[in-house]
């Protein structure tokens, strides 16, 4: 606003009304201008700040998953619908709560869940055992170090402490399991026919009765708006390079980043771990220490293995003889850690204490660091330095692209003319999108935005991802209108006969109905309308009965002695069917096997302590302060 003023003021009266104006921004205000914070959390659950960027990682992350499940049937578009930004927000806040919980009732993931998660992720993995150079390599590809990616894994473990405490405390007795099973294998005896489809006593539409109709359902008929859009674009893949990267910038690059190409020093190990509970008292301590005490003073590289599997009380590693594959610094427990790059090759270790209890340690093995030589890498380093440079190029050119037809805001012409860039259209097409780039949400949203299709401006740049953007300009508006009544008089006719058809079902199926209700039997009335009764006895719920009829036979009430429950069912093709429930049985639990008992329990456990997980959370809503900022989703 002020440079909006400046820009419209000259000379001294302006000077004495801008002074004015701040003398009084100074009386009423400016403290609070300077002093305002913007709010840049997305939720604040107590005193936590969910923060933007955390927020956009995990909507980043679920993007990234859904796009790899789903391959070419990914929309990408259901990832900027409100509801979904709610639910994925919404499940944060669940999530910090419950890590507020774990603070405020002292619980913890221990260190060895995170390295015993850690070491039985398959990438980390070779002949089915961790293996650290793969760890490391993946590490050094995310940007990450060791306790940065522990961090990630202790906090993504520490949501499941409470869901999986509740879930282990959940008891399903064998009443609860007899009486699920007793209703999913639950048998009725049906009887039902299906009604034949009616012959039209009234079959002609008069032109009349069509332009009523055609007048009442007017919406029905419409073409919709459309629009058709002029682009430019530029496409990071598409840019050419001025040159490509010299042995002198790729020797640079090498030595800049030499530490990406150092295979740290690595050691081969094997351990023995005796636990000490976390509220262990001076008893049980001195007890553990004196069982790895005799452990360490027995153990030698021969019968290390064996000892292992016999005493220790890792579970990732017992099975294994102890082995915890090649381990570099930086890895492990602090104390593990300076305890084992002590040792000498197959030197034993006494008991090294950590935050899981002591372990005694077998070095087996060492490996030096080594540095991969320029000549090795030479291709990696000149494959990033050309796409660091197409990613400055493009930011360059998409850069200019919007500043120009931000300046220029009625025409693409004249960024196309600076940058070279030609000017492409699209077809027509509707809010629902059509082909091509038009399919893109992005560009339907902003297609049929005010500032473009109303103002009649250049879009803000559209971000399509991958070093891809554009910027379009409304070329054509085609508004919504009825299609016209000559062009849809065959339409309306069907669908008036349709309609009428529809209704003589209905009424037939509901005479029929009455009829059974009243007493009159089954065969009767099937015989009556032309139609043949077929039964079965003892259906389940996987029986071969067409989907609608099984659906309404397993809703209808038991029925009374020597009586049927009656329903015309709907079956979903413009037909009808009349249904009979004759009789109500339990399933025969005696046929049930004890692996799909057990199975059961297991899934009705998980889904009772599920529920109690989101009334626990309901709780803890209740009593802590949250605030939504939703202008940040």
């Amino acid at each position: 606003m002020l440079q909006a003023m400046r820009n419209k003021m000259h000379g001294w009266p302006s000077i004495i009304l801008l002074g004015v104006c701040v003398f009084a921004m100074s009386l009423f205000g400016m403290e609070s201008y300077f002093t305002s914070r913007d709010e840049s959390f997305v939720a604040k659950v107590g005193k936590h700040e969910i923060s933007q960027n955390a927020y956009q990682d995990r909507m980043n992350q679920l993007r990234q998953q859904a796009s790899a499940e789903q391959g070419e049937h990914f929309d990408a578009s259901i990832f900027e619908k409100p509801e979904t930004k709610q639910r994925v927000l919404d499940g944060m806040v669940d999530q910090q709560l419950l890590l507020a919980a774990n603070t405020d009732w002292g619980m913890r993931v221990s260190d060895q869940a995170v390295r015993d998660y850690i070491a039985a992720i398959p990438a980390f993995q070779v002949n089915n055992q961790f293996d650290a150079t793969s760890y490391s390599a993946w590490l050094t590809s995310q940007r990450k170090t060791p306790g940065m990616f522990e961090d990630e894994v202790r906090s993504s473990l520490a949501t499941q402490l409470l869901p999986d405490a509740i879930n282990d405390s959940t008891i399903i007795s064998d009443a609860q399991v007899d009486q699920f099973l007793s209703l999913l294998t639950q048998r009725r005896n049906l009887r039902y026919f299906l009604l034949p489809r009616p012959t039209l006593a009234d079959n002609q539409v008069s032109d009349a009765q069509i332009e009523t109709y055609y007048k009442a359902h007017l919406a029905e008929y419409m073409n919709p708006e459309q629009v058709s859009v002029k682009y430019i674009e530029v496409n990071g893949a598409d840019l050419p390079l001025d040159a490509a990267p010299s042995d002198e910038d790729l020797k640079k690059r090498y030595a800049d980043e030499k530490q990406r190409f150092v295979q740290p020093e690595q050691r081969l190990a094997s351990h023995i771990l005796i636990n000490v509970p976390a509220n262990a008292t001076p008893e049980q301590q001195k007890a553990a220490l004196a069982k790895a005490e005799k452990i360490a003073a027995d153990a030698n590289p021969g019968d290390f293995a064996k000892l292992a599997e016999q005493n220790s009380q890792d579970l990732g590693s017992k099975r294994q003889g102890g082995d915890l594959g090649w381990l570099e610094k930086g890895v492990t427990d602090p104390a593990f850690d300076a305890a084992l790059f002590a040792l000498q090759k197959n030197q034993i270790s006494k008991p090294v204490l950590s935050s899981d209890g002591y372990h005694v340690i077998w070095l087996r093995d060492l490996r030096s660091g080594q540095s991969k030589p320029f000549e090795e890498v030479r291709d990696q380093l000149a494959k990033e330095a050309s796409a660091a440079e197409r990613d400055r190029k493009y930011n360059e050119v998409a850069g200019k692209m919007s500043d120009n037809t931000y300046q220029n805001p009625s025409s693409l012409e004249p960024a196309s003319v600076a940058l070279n860039l030609p000017i492409k259209s699209t077809a027509l097409f509707s809010r629902k999108g059509g082909d091509g780039l038009a399919a893109n949400p992005k560009v339907v949203a902003a297609a049929f935005g005010d500032d473009v299709l109303v103002q009649g401006n250049n879009s803000s740049l559209i971000d399509l991802g991958n070093n891809h953007s554009l910027v379009i300009h409304v070329d054509k508006h085609v508004p919504a209108a009825a299609r016209p009544l000559t062009e849809v008089h065959a339409d309306v006719q069907k669908k008036i006969l349709d309609e009428r058809v529809a209704a003589t079902e209905k009424k037939q199926a509901d005479e029929a109905l009455g009829r059974l209700r009243k007493g009159e039997p089954m065969p009767a009335v099937a015989t009556s309308l032309g139609a043949t009764v077929t039964s079965l006895s003892e259906a389940t719920r996987q029986s071969q009965v067409p989907a609608p009829l099984l659906a309404q036979a397993f809703l209808l009430p038991h029925p009374a002695t020597g009586k049927a429950e009656f329903a015309a069912v709907d079956m979903q093709d413009g037909g009808y069917a009349l249904l009979a429930v004759d009789k109500v049985q339990g399933g025969d639990l005696s046929k049930v096997p004890a692996e799909q008992r057990e199975s059961l329990r297991q899934q009705m456990a998980q889904a009772y302590g599920s529920e109690t997980t989101r009334e626990l959370i309901g709780l803890l809503k209740a009593k802590v302060k949250i605030k939504i900022n939703t202008g940040r989703l």
